[in-house]
């Protein structure tokens, strides 16, 4: 089969761009002919498995004189807000997009075209090609998009309405597709999240000592919870010597960051901030730590969660939608530790008067996962596989 994916954004930078690279890499082991449409920039290397042509839109370009338009308002590198996008912008990307598309269609002749976000681009793509068959896979900061303005909004509820198969990661998603987009629940497939469990597994897991090691991996901002969770470490009544926190992960907003490695420096416990890291450098990172936190508030199921628990770790995360129904269905067996989410404004910022009692909250779950002494066999994520989830989209 013939198939091309198409994402707005970098395909080797956050969870949709992990996505789809992991889609394409089983796509490639099934035999499949394929490629890829994305946004990057020209000094980027794109990492995509062998086989995989690559149709690059290139961003900060005189065709595009502005960073890559991001699904989420802070992105792990430079990019604009789709809200900021004004009409110019909005008709340079639409004609430097279709352009490429255009090539890549003639190019390889896809038998289904798959699309990354029910947004903007998606809903160019279904009325460049009314006569292909077009999929829609929902990432979750597509909804978020539609609930936080109004750009496009006619055009793309329109379009995605007209997609021959909408793929949801699970049911709270497809609730958000439903409402949101005004579409029937028998036009959206559930198909969850896989995990690379050849390169995430327990092999070569670290020994326990007497040091406790948290881990965060993802977009170093507000949003994702770093900030509250460094300072929920003051919550903690270990010795300064027996605890570090280590976060992974880019910032786009440099401001932003700057504030929360100052936090970082003056919480009382070691906090180690180490960029943007390999695949490999990942696995490490999980194979070394005890506990991977993740305090988002805003997320769909986080795969980093996935393979943080392949990996044999225990894991502290909020009370995403949906998130602690998926893991009770799929990962019966997980040592996870559920946090109450604070009251939200805008879909995804907290509200500020109920951050202490959140970061209480927090600190307490730290607390329960630091006794635990249950473990987390990678057996109890083993179900969860990109080939399944391809068997899925293929049907």
């Amino acid at each position: 089969m013939r198939i091309l994916n198409i994402i707005a954004q970098k395909p080797m930078s956050t969870g949709s761009g992990t996505y789809l690279t992991e889609l394409t890499r089983v796509i490639g082991e099934e035999g499949h002919t394929q490629a890829v449409v994305a946004g990057v920039y020209k000094d980027d290397r794109v990492e995509l498995p062998e086989g995989v042509k690559v149709y690059p839109v290139y961003f900060n370009t005189e065709e595009l004189p502005f960073n890559i338009v991001g699904m989420s308002d802070e992105m792990p590198y430079p990019s604009t807000r789709y809200a900021d996008m004004t009409k110019e912008m909005q008709e340079r990307f639409e004609k430097a997009f279709l352009r490429v598309i255009d090539e890549a269609v003639s190019d390889i002749n896809p038998e289904i075209i798959l699309c990354h976000h029910l947004y903007y681009l998606t809903g160019l793509v279904r009325e460049r090609f009314p006569g292909r068959k077009v999929y829609g896979f929902c990432h979750n900061t597509d909804i978020r998009q539609m609930e936080k303005h109004s750009l496009k909004r006619d055009f793309i509820i329109e379009n995605i309405r007209k997609l021959d198969k909408i793929f949801a990661p699970q049911a709270a998603q497809a609730e958000g597709v439903m409402k949101t987009y005004g579409i029937e629940r028998e036009k959206i497939t559930l198909v969850g999240v896989g995990y690379n469990h050849s390169l995430f597994n327990t092999n070569g897991r670290a020994k326990g000592d007497d040091i406790t090691r948290l881990l965060f991996i993802g977009k170093v901002s507000q949003k994702k919870g770093v900030a509250s969770l460094i300072r929920s470490l003051e919550f903690l009544d270990m010795p300064e010597d027996r605890l570090i926190l280590t976060v992974v992960g880019g910032a786009g907003n440099t401001e932003e960051l700057s504030e929360i490695k100052e936090l970082g420096e003056k919480c009382k416990y070691k906090v180690v901030f180490t960029g943007r890291i390999t695949n490999e450098e990942i696995r490490e990172a999980y194979l070394t730590n005890d506990i991977f936190v993740l305090p988002s508030f805003y997320d769909a199921i986080p795969l980093v969660v996935i393979e943080a628990l392949a990996c044999g770790a225990k894991v502290v995360v909020t009370e995403l939608a949906g998130v602690h129904e998926f893991f009770d269905l799929n990962a019966k067996e997980a040592n996870i530790k559920y946090v109450e989410l604070p009251r939200l404004k805008n879909v995804d910022e907290p509200v500020d008067e109920e951050l202490p009692d959140f970061e209480r909250r927090l600190a307490e779950a730290i607390k329960s996962s630091i006794s635990d002494r249950g473990k987390t066999g990678e057996n109890c994520v083993i179900n969860l596989s990109w080939k399944k989830i391809l068997e899925k989209v293929l049907e």
